[in-house]
């Protein structure tokens, strides 16, 4: 059977796989269907960036996505440490470099066996889009209601789940802190690709969905923004995903 075209009409609520990291933390994913859309931007599409070139992606295979951006309270149950500047258990942990990610997601898999790993740009973005070809999964413009952004002006993050979900069930994908992606940091093909992951090699990686600090622009669903993989800053966090068994 060829993978599902997920389009917005056809979005429903999706299996949730919750684990118990101990001490009643939780760890809930959401599974994301395999489908087909169009990454990137369209050149109508307003304050769109060239390295947005639109082009065809399949996700051959289902994957689990993190429902919340990880959160301090989960971090400090692997980790036995919080480096957010802004402390609180429900806030997603930020101060986190790529490769921070990476030890937690080893010291996660070490403990439960469960194959996490950063998303890829495109499961990121596709998960972001559940279904919808706007500027945002929510339409083609953003308010205060909508996510943490710049012109909420609350200058900081937030408790995960503040906001509405989108269609997959997923939160705060637009706002509150950068998410990092498995990715380098490179130029997207024209032509179209299945299960992209980037190239081998670079000398930067790719965050995605914006922060409280930045604009609205940089909260689409499209917006690229990278980092050396050995920097923390207070603006990024970051989610987790999981290949389905």
């Amino acid at each position: 059977m060829g993978a599902l075209t997920v389009m917005a009409q056809e979005v429903k609520p999706w299996k949730v796989e919750v684990v118990d990291l101990g001490k009643d933390v939780k760890l809930e994913m959401v599974l994301i269907p395999a489908g087909k859309f169009k990454m990137g931007s369209p050149a109508s599409e307003k304050g769109r960036s060239d390295n947005e070139t639109q082009h065809e992606v399949t996700i051959t295979k289902p994957y689990y996505m993190g429902k919340h951006e990880v959160t301090q309270e989960q971090w400090f149950e692997i980790m036995g440490e919080n480096l957010s500047r802004e402390k609180g258990r429900k806030l997603l942990v930020t101060d986190v470099s790529w490769e921070d990610c990476q030890e937690f997601i080893t010291k996660l898999n070490a403990k439960t066996g469960g194959g996490y790993r950063l998303p890829t740009e495109a499961e990121w973005e596709y998960a972001c889009r559940a279904g919808t070809t706007t500027a945002y999964s929510f339409g083609d413009e953003i308010t205060p209601k909508d996510a943490n952004y710049r012109a909420s002006e609350i200058k900081k993050t937030v408790a995960v789940g503040s906001y509405k979900p989108n269609a997959f069930g997923l939160y705060d994908m637009h706002g509150n802190a950068w998410e990092w992606c498995e990715d380098w940091h490179a130029a997207y093909p024209k032509e179209p690709v299945i299960d992209p992951k980037g190239p081998a090699t670079g000398t930067y990686r790719a965050l995605r969905g914006g922060c409280f600090f930045d604009n609205a622009l940089k909260a689409g669903s499209s917006f690229r923004h990278s980092h050396p993989p050995s920097n923390s800053d207070y603006r990024n966090g970051f989610r987790l995903a999981r290949t389905a068994l």
